[in-house]
């Protein structure tokens, strides 16, 4: 008989998909809720870095992942306008040797299609959009948009930075609007081969106030993708993104490196996303509800560890449980936070400020973090003294 609690998960994202598969695997009856009508390969990009990839090896996809991403040797900083390099930074097999896993670029969806797999299917249910939770004390009701209702012992908030969840503990609030803007495409490599240039596997082109950010997403390199964070005083679509267009591009990066502007001409579709964020936030959880990932610390890509924390947190989650016992839930929810709290916080401040490795730096505090190795710190009150805008948290 399996005495663990029921758990829900909200959100089938990268973290959602994460806890849920970790707690499947550590034998709690966990059901996973998208709103999404369905599975689709979103195009972006994203960043594994070696304390990500050591949850990938736990989940079971580690050398799955490593077949198909891309393996930069360097993280190259570079002057937008000149070309000269402004920082190095060792990846490849430093990495693999340093910080215990490789460092890899490859496609969101097809890491997020990796993940999802991993459920268990008959536990995992699309087209679930939460409109209202109800935690009874001895119960947590969850009601859908489809008329549908259902319920669970423990309730995770892995939906996102409009969360449902998040509303629920703490009342609604939209996100901030940061003024910045990222441009996202995905250019197959076989456009690039018509021009005499090198086309770094990851590089950023940085300026005093803009940059692009460009890796290949697949290991046999056909398909390259840039991302920017540009800004943009304000944000009036009411959506999560609109379409850009090259003539867009192009006055954005006027005067940019050669590079830069083949990527541009390369450019068949372009999308514009608005950067939201918010100051980190005094409750994570409350009762049976527990938050992670960007409902609680949603953050500029900027560091390309937004992903990387939600997944950091579903493992440290499920580590707490564990430790502590899921009897004890509110204790493990507890110890959970104050092994999260700091660095999720620090990861906000540096990728609001925009400064990761932009010139030579050891990133080792990132890359070599091992959220199962990490000795566990006990829970003290956290005062939260100050905003993105200030000092670390």
């Amino acid at each position: 008989m399996n005495d663990k609690p029921t758990i829900a998960v909200i959100g089938a994202g990268l973290g959602g998909a994460a806890v849920g598969a970790l707690l499947q695997q550590a034998g709690y009856p966990t059901k996973v809720f998208e709103q999404a009508p369905t599975f689709s390969r979103l195009g972006a990009g994203i960043h594994l870095g070696p304390n990500v990839m050591k949850v990938m090896r736990r989940i079971g996809i580690e050398d799955r992942l490593n077949a198909m991403g891309s393996h930069p040797d360097f993280w190259f900083s570079r002057d937008g306008m000149t070309g000269d390099y402004q920082s190095r930074i060792p990846l490849g097999e430093f990495a693999r040797r340093e910080y215990g896993a490789a460092y890899i670029t490859v496609h969101r969806g097809d890491l997020h299609a990796l993940m999802v797999d991993t459920l268990d299917p008959a536990q995992l249910y699309f087209d679930k959009r939460l409109v209202d939770v109800d935690d009874n004390g001895d119960k947590v009701v969850l009601r859908f948009a489809d008329g549908t209702s259902d319920e669970a012992d423990l309730v995770i908030g892995a939906d996102g930075v409009n969360s449902r969840i998040r509303e629920k503990l703490l009342g609604p609030e939209a996100p901030t609007y940061s003024g910045w803007v990222a441009h996202r495409a995905i250019i197959s490599a076989d456009k690039l081969a018509a021009y005499d240039l090198d086309f770094e596997a990851c590089v950023k082109w940085w300026s005093e106030d803009r940059h692009m950010m460009v890796y290949f997403v697949t290991g046999d390199e056909k398909e390259y993708y840039y991302v920017t964070g540009v800004p943009e005083p304000e944000w009036n679509h009411g959506t999560s993104f609109i379409d850009s267009s090259r003539e867009e591009m192009r006055e954005a990066f006027k005067g940019y490196h050669p590079v830069v502007q083949a990527l541009i001409d390369c450019t068949e579709k372009v999308t514009k996303w608005p950067l939201l964020e918010r100051n980190p936030l005094p409750l994570w959880h409350e009762n049976r509800l527990v938050l992670l990932g960007d409902a609680c610390h949603p953050m500029k890509p900027h560091m390309a560890q937004g992903a990387a924390m939600a997944i950091e947190d579903a493992a440290m989650l499920v580590r707490c449980l564990e430790e502590v016992g899921s009897d004890r839930y509110q204790q493990a929810f507890e110890l959970y936070k104050a092994n999260r709290f700091e660095r999720a916080s620090r990861v906000q401040k540096v990728s609001h400020d925009n400064t990761w490795l932009r010139h030579d730096e050891d990133p080792s505090w990132v890359f070599g973090y091992d959220v199962f190795e990490e000795p566990l710190k006990q829970p003290q009150t956290t005062t939260l003294t100050s905003t993105l805008g200030g000092s670390p948290a």
